[in-house]
């Protein structure tokens, strides 16, 4: 993927929408890069159904690449990520994600709900990226927090249990942005879905406080698109908006 890089920001600590770094650069892996990011992407004819009052179905997809690819830029360059992988079902984000240099696990066939099939895939990643990197620390983040800065996340690993699971509540109290396991060989153990991040703090989440306003906000309504323009998105997703004139 092209060289993923912190993006300035304005005063309010927002990011403008600027074009990205197309040097084709690859990050530096830092000393103390210890973790292995996690990105579940659904089947893409399923996805932002909410949003379909405001966009066409083409449009949808789009904004979802767009938004995954804010989001990995952005969590890519996290100094503690030393790796990233994308699961999903869908063809067409994996060649996306192919295109960007990134690893893409298949997501199991599987029946059942769409969140037991989302489990299931991070489940099954995170025994993947443990087995084959030969890593111990996992972050599951959401595909589409397209305002999300580099520092955010940067400081919710930092604050994050060194020795267990932690969990970012989203914007809404009751959603998981990201979820953390480090330091230990206990599973990721993901419960996304209605009313997740009681469930992750009930099997044992530590709950993360801090305020991270972009990566908090994950995308699934167009009260969202309008907040996340407001703090700023990255310059994939404010390039579709523009067209699509919402900016």
């Amino acid at each position: 993927m092209h060289s993923p890089r912190r993006h300035d920001t304005d005063r309010a600590g927002r990011r403008p929408v600027v074009e990205s770094d197309r040097a084709g650069r690859r990050p530096v892996a830092h000393s103390s890069a210890t973790a292995h990011l996690v990105v579940a992407v659904k089947d893409l004819d399923a996805a932002k159904s909410r949003l379909a009052d405001r966009f066409p179905a083409s449009a949808r997809t789009s904004l979802v690449l767009a938004m995954l690819h804010d989001t990995l830029d952005a969590a890519a360059a996290a100094v503690p990520v030393s790796g990233w992988s994308v699961v999903t079902p869908d063809s067409r984000v994996a060649r996306f994600v192919h295109d960007l240099g990134g690893h893409v696990i298949p997501e199991p066939p599987l029946a059942g709900s769409v969140d037991d099939r989302l489990n299931t895939a991070l489940a099954s990643a995170d025994r993947h990226v443990r087995g084959t990197n030969g890593v111990v620390d996992v972050i599951a983040l959401q595909a589409d927090l397209p305002a999300l800065r580099t520092d955010e996340l940067e400081e919710a690993f930092t604050e994050s249990d060194p020795q267990g699971r932690s969990v970012v509540v989203d914007h809404t109290g009751t959603g998981t942005a990201a979820l953390i396991v480090r330091g230990t060989a206990d599973p990721l153990g993901p419960q996304f879905g209605e009313d997740s991040a009681r469930r992750h703090i009930e099997s044992g989440a530590a709950p993360l406080t801090g305020n991270w306003p972009g990566l908090r906000l994950d995308v699934d309504t167009a009260v969202d698109v309008r907040a996340a323009v407001e703090l700023g998105v990255g310059p994939h997703t404010g390039r579709l908006l523009g067209e699509l004139g919402w900016l």
